[in-house]
């Protein structure tokens, strides 16, 4: 009895694959995003995400060597909170509004949460929705790469408001729209590598699109143009792909993953066909964030022996 087992806090991997083979295999499978994002945008949207990224990485090395704690910039994790929340940001938002995003994800999110595997929700989305509550102007003031002008309308801001999408130019990524969340072409790619990889699976970002897509075609237009631009659109694929598969934040059961799927895609919905805003995915990330440890209790396999499912299971 005095050998006790310890359980370590997520991410939990079965295999010799550590976090930092994890989290490079994620920043390489935004590189196509991010490639695609400065080709149409900018040098500036460059800018943009190394100086995100830069944040988050001091604010973690600052923040650990003030309280003493193990270093832990090494292991990619604020790489990846940094590139999550740079391909988050507009192609011309003020450089120090990032900046300010980058130490609130670390700092507040992560590090006073006890760092890596006690935050309970994604940082770089807290920063996100943290920077749209705090200046909503910057945050909602797009490039249309095309007409090379500020556009204040994203396309799912024009579908919301009843006007012409091109869907090939969303799939593609010539719209207005945050620097990483335009190509859903590239962000496909990127997604192919993780499941690859095996990085991630199949289960929560295919549950969330597949749900959201029945749910934009029930409560929104029952044609699927619209629904494909709905998909296409904004965050959807960004979000199912690299932010609601995050270890720490997302169920570990195979059960409890496909309810959250599910609970992301009516979130979603809910938000962008019913709320004020014509997007909603980072919003119902964050939610289904908090109902993980909910989601995880009702979906624990049932266990055998003392205390555990007697009689058979009846």
């Amino acid at each position: 009895m005095s050998k006790l087992i310890n359980v370590s806090s997520s991410p939990h991997v079965r295999n010799n694959v550590a976090t930092k083979n994890l989290m490079y295999d994620v920043a390489i499978a935004m590189l196509p995003a991010t490639v695609w994002g400065v080709m149409q945008f900018g040098i500036y949207s460059l800018v943009v995400i190394v100086a995100t990224v830069l944040s988050c990485i001091l604010s973690e090395y600052v923040y650990e060597t003030l309280m003493h704690k193990p270093i832990t910039i090494s292991d990619g994790s604020a790489l990846v909170t940094g590139m999550i929340l740079g391909l988050n940001m507009p192609p011309t938002i003020p450089l120090w509004m990032p900046v300010l995003g980058g130490v609130f994800a670390i700092i507040v999110v992560k590090q006073l949460y006890g760092g890596l595997g006690q935050n309970f929700m994604n940082p770089a989305l807290a920063a996100r929705c943290f920077l749209l509550i705090s200046f909503a102007g910057s945050m909602t003031r797009f490039t249309d790469p095309v007409a090379d002008v500020i556009a204040s309308a994203t396309p799912l801001a024009t579908i919301k408001a009843g006007g012409e999408y091109d869907v090939a130019a969303m799939f593609i990524g010539r719209i207005p729209g945050t620097i990483g969340e335009v190509s859903a072409i590239a962000l496909l790619i990127g997604a192919a590598y993780l499941l690859y990889k095996k990085v991630i699976t199949i289960r929560i970002p295919g549950t969330y699109i597949l749900t959201f897509a029945v749910f934009a075609f029930i409560f929104g237009q029952q044609n699927i143009n619209y629904v494909l631009a709905e998909v296409f659109g904004g965050g959807l694929i960004f979000g199912a792909f690299f932010m609601a598969t995050d270890y720490v934040t997302s169920p570990i059961t195979p059960k409890g993953q496909i309810v959250f799927g599910v609970c992301l895609g009516i979130l979603t919905g809910l938000f962008r066909l019913f709320g004020g805003s014509a997007e909603g995915v980072s919003y119902a990330i964050i939610f289904c964030n908090i109902l993980v440890p909910l989601i995880e209790r009702v979906t624990l396999p049932v266990a055998f022996g003392k205390g555990g499912k007697k009689n058979g299971g009846k």
